[in-house]
C-alpha cells in the first residue's frame, strides 16, 4: 500500500439526515485528520496539530490545486475517551469507508473528503484542466486516501453506488463523481459535435469510467450548488437594481 503506518482504530456515530455530522470518539493518543474548517466541536483534552501532511512537496501540491497547504490532526492527549465532530459543508450524505476493504486506497473528488483516521495518507492523485480554465475555477481534481483505516467522504444530495463490471463504461458529469475504487479506469473526455442552445454548441466535459470496480455518484455537487447560488444572486441584484431605477 506504500504506507507502513497503521491507522488509528476509531469509533464513530453519524447524526442527521440531509445535513449530517460525524462524531468520532478517540481513545488516549488516537487522532483523526481533516482540514481545520471541517471541525464542528471537540472535547477539552483534544489538541490540534497542524502539518503539511506528508512533507513540503505534498503540501505545495495541495495548495496549487486550491486545497489548504496544511492538514490538521485532532489528537486526544488525555487519558479519557474524547469526542470530536465534523460537519458536512452542504446538504448530502456522509459515507464511512474502511480503506482496508478497498485494497488500501480510494480516490475521491477534492471537495468530497471530510476526515480520516490518523495514519491515512492524503495526496493529490489526478488533476485535469477543463477548457481554458479549471472546473469550478480549479479543475477536475481527485485525491487518493491511502491506508488501512476509516475515511469519511461527503456526497452532495443523493448518494448513488454503482458496481461496474469489467469493461463496463459509465459517462458521468465531472462534478457528480464522488469517489471510486482504484481499479476503475478513469479519464476526462470532451463531448462535442452537438448543438445545444444552453451550452452555446460548445459541448461538455464528462468523466469516463470503466470497470471493474465501484463508483460513488452525487446528485448535488458543490460546483452545481455554487452555480445556482451565483445565478440566484445575480437575478436578485438585477431585480433590486431595476426597482431602484423605477
Amino acid at each position: 500500500m506504500g504506507n507502513d503506518v497503521l491507522a488509528d482504530v476509531i469509533d464513530y456515530n453519524l447524526y442527521g439526515n440531509d445535513m449530517q455530522i460525524v462524531e468520532i470518539e478517540l481513545d488516549a493518543n488516537e487522532g483523526v485528520r481533516a482540514e481545520a474548517g471541517a471541525m464542528l466541536y471537540m472535547d477539552g483534552g483534544i489538541e490540534m496539530q497542524t502539518s503539511s501532511g506528508g512533507g513540503l512537496f505534498k503540501g505545495f501540491k495541495r495548495m496549487l490545486t486550491g486545497e489548504s497547504f496544511f492538514i490538521t490532526t485532532f489528537l486526544n492527549n488525555s487519558r479519557d475517551r474524547k469526542k470530536v465532530a465534523f460537519a458536512a459543508p452542504f446538504p448530502g450524505r456522509i459515507l464511512a469507508m474502511d480503506l482496508g476493504t478497498f485494497g488500501g486506497s480510494i480516490l475521491c473528488q477534492k471537495d468530497s473528503f471530510l476526515c480520516a483516521a490518523r495514519g491515512i495518507e492524503i495526496e493529490v492523485a489526478f488533476t485535469k484542466k477543463l477548457g481554458a480554465g479549471l472546473f469550478g475555477g480549479e479543475g477536475f481534481i481527485l485525491q487518493r486516501l491511502q491506508g488501512d483505516g476509516l475515511a469519511f467522504i461527503h456526497a452532495g444530495g443523493t448518494l448513488l453506488e454503482r458496481d461496474l463490471k469489467s469493461g463496463e463504461v459509465l459517462m458521468v458529469d465531472t462534478g457528480c463523481l464522488c469517489a471510486l475504487e482504484p481499479g476503475v479506469d478513469y479519464d476526462i473526455k470532451f463531448v462535442g459535435g452537438f448543438k445545444n442552445a444552453l451550452l452555446g454548441g460548445e459541448g461538455v466535459f464528462l468523466a469516463r469510467l470503466e470497470g471493474p470496480g465501484k463508483v460513488y455518484l452525487q446528485s448535488l455537487p458543490l460546483s452545481r450548488l455554487a452555480d445556482r447560488i451565483i445565478e440566484a444572486g445575480k437575478l436578485s441584484y438585477a431585480q433590486a437594481g431595476g426597482q431602484q431605477k423605477d
